[in-house]
């Protein structure tokens, strides 16, 4: 089975920080392999731009080393990397001057009936400079939008003030915050999920749901960002973003359209409602953890102190919090997410716990009967699981077992997964914002967001040691097991 491809039109993608992490890793390899799926109309162009003294050529080169470090194997073509080198173009730009920018200006002019979308793959403290320079040198047309990396403000008086920097240059239409956890296939099958069958939608309440469980779980470390993330943490590095949105997209209501407005409509009304965690509850509904050396399955690792400089930190790197949902769907469900750096493993999942069967008309000896369970699997192998129970097969007399329908992205399509970026640098070119964040979003996020840390510090709440390679500090299995739940662990 393979999927339809619809070309968009010609474009300028311009990416600022375009020798940098996330170009190499991500974008490049992310738009190569679109042009290979037949995206592309021509005449289509990406053009780097960061403070590197780089030539066109340098910079194909640094391109092709990139697709040759980052894609899988089979994936690197020499004829395509050729052809996708001849469309990439390099221009030294300082943020902060004018270095760079007229050069920029000559090169965009020759496309300037194209889309033109400008990535800012920076630093946040650079955005509103960057914006401002766009201006400037009046590189803004009818077709161009702005790109713009997480993290949106580090609580929410600094968000509004980079929402404010770059609203004064681009309407909100044009401004794409991009969440790459938004472009993954299973988060999009939640809404075909939900919104496609019969099946779930009349039991997606209070009546038939139990409780709900978000993980977004990483076995790596610090991997060379100490100095951003003992200045975040995983409140501010994960949930803000990453796990609102998926619980915005697990519990809201049907949207009337999936008009990007209609959907993000939806979302903003369960930021809302979800009940204020502070000073006065944050003890009983949050836990705060901090990995200590352990082993991973590359062998033993060291401790966060260990791999900062100062050796000193009360910074989280697991967070686990109960959170409610106050309207009349989900009145009673606790939403229980966590998130963590050297846990046990890699996995990202979204596990719906339905009640248990009312009444039990099989006697003891057919067994335990376990709630039913879909599990949404993000990462590392894309799917959905429904456990059901049936009968054992066999002579013998009733005996039930707990089964999963298991649905893999992989097989059951037979093609190749596709990259969260991929999709989202698409959905630029062709304008669409449903899996983008909106202001609103954002900030309503941050509301939510920044008592719990004030309340931390207020109760002085410390964070708990946890081993690496573990689920994390226990006083986060305590959190769920008070209420007579378990976290779902099957990695």
């Amino acid at each position: 089975m393979s999927s339809q491809i619809i070309p968009v039109e010609p474009f300028d993608y311009v990416v600022f920080g375009g020798s940098g992490d996330l170009a190499e890793r991500k974008l490049l390899p992310a738009l190569y392999h679109r042009q290979i799926e037949g995206q592309f109309s021509e005449p289509t162009r990406v053009i780097g731009a960061s403070r590197s003294a780089l030539s066109h050529e340098e910079y194909r080169k640094f391109a092709e080393a990139a697709l040759k470090e980052h894609l899988k194997k089979g994936e690197y073509d020499e004829a395509e990397v050729k052809k996708f080198c001849a469309r990439l173009f390099y221009v030294p730009v300082d943020a902060r001057t004018d270095a760079g920018w007229d050069q920029l200006k000559k090169i965009l002019e020759e496309g300037k009936d194209r889309v033109r979308a400008f990535y800012l793959a920076v630093a946040p403290g650079i955005f509103g400079d960057i914006s401002q320079k766009i201006h400037d040198h009046k590189l803004i047309t009818k077709q161009t939008r702005i790109v713009v990396e997480k993290p949106i403000g580090r609580d929410l008086a600094s968000a509004l003030q980079l929402n404010d920097t770059i609203g004064k240059v681009f309407k909100e239409e044009q401004i794409f915050r991009i969440d790459h956890y938004l472009g993954k296939e299973t988060v999009q099958n939640l809404m075909a999920l939900r919104f496609a069958n019969a099946l779930y939608e009349p039991l997606w309440n209070a009546d038939h749901i139990d409780h709900v469980q978000i993980t977004v779980a990483e076995s790596v470390g610090l991997e060379g960002r100490a100095g951003y993330y003992d200045t975040a943490g995983a409140l501010r590095d994960m949930v803000q973003n990453h796990i609102l949105q998926l619980l915005c997209l697990t519990a809201m209501e049907i949207p009337s359209s999936m008009d990007s407005e209609a959907v993000r409509d939806e979302k903003l009304k369960v930021l809302r409602a979800l009940k204020p965690i502070d000073a006065s509850n944050v003890e009983q509904a949050t836990v705060r953890g901090q990995y200590r050396a352990g082993a991973s399955a590359g062998g033993p690792v060291k401790g966060y102190l260990d791999e900062l400089e100062g050796g000193v930190s009360n910074t989280e790197t697991f967070v686990a919090i109960k959170a409610e949902i106050g309207n009349w769907r989900w009145a009673g469900v606790p939403f229980y997410i966590r998130t963590g750096k050297r846990l046990a493993g890699r996995m990202s999942e979204i596990v719906i716990t339905f009640k248990p069967i009312p009444h039990n008309i099989f006697d003891q000896a057919a067994g335990r009967i376990v709630a039913n369970q879909l599990v949404i699997r993000l990462q590392p192998d894309e799917g959905v699981k429904q456990s059901l129970m049936i009968k054992d097969p066999g002579p013998g007399g009733m005996r039930l077992r707990n089964v999963s329908l298991d649905m893999s992205f992989a097989s059951a399509f037979n093609v190749r997964n596709p990259d969260a970026y991929e999709r989202l640098l698409m959905d630029v070119v062709r304008s669409n914002q449903t899996l983008f964040m909106r202001r609103d979003e954002v900030e309503a996020a941050w509301k939510w967001v920044d008592p719990i840390l004030k309340g931390w510090e207020e109760a002085g709440q410390q964070v708990q040691g946890y081993t690496a390679g573990t689920w994390g500090p226990s006083q986060a299995i305590a959190l769920i097991e008070r209420d007579g739940r378990t976290w779902h662990d099957d990695i």
